[in-house]
């Protein structure tokens, strides 16, 4: 009877995953880096940058002009801005929205 006792220890490898019959884990996907992670969602998204990009376009040049006593010109890309960046907000909402109802079909 010594010979067919097992301990816990023996059981249960903690090293490797539990083996099942008839399971195919599935492949782990590859490490994805902030370049491939940026293409990726910039192509699920394309209007996301393009709204950061008008955003931080119309603060830069609005901020050159203010500085240069363009009082006008500045106020009126400091609306373009506010403009772009509810263009952004918009465009993330819609990729939200977009991202939820590919997820029900």
């Amino acid at each position: 009877m010594s010979g067919k006792l097992f301990s816990a220890a023996s059981m249960l490898d903690l090293t490797k995953p539990p083996a099942i019959e008839d399971f195919v884990p599935l492949p782990r996907p590859k490490e994805e880096g902030f370049r491939d992670k940026f293409i990726r969602k910039t192509k699920e998204n394309p209007f996301v940058p393009i709204g950061m990009l008008g955003t931080a376009g119309a603060l830069t040049y609005g901020l050159v002009s203010f500085k240069h006593g363009k009082t006008r010109q500045s106020q009126l890309l400091m609306r373009a801005r506010i403009f772009a960046q509810g263009f952004t907000v918009a465009a993330i909402l819609l990729g939200v929205v977009a991202a939820a109802l590919k997820r029900k079909e």
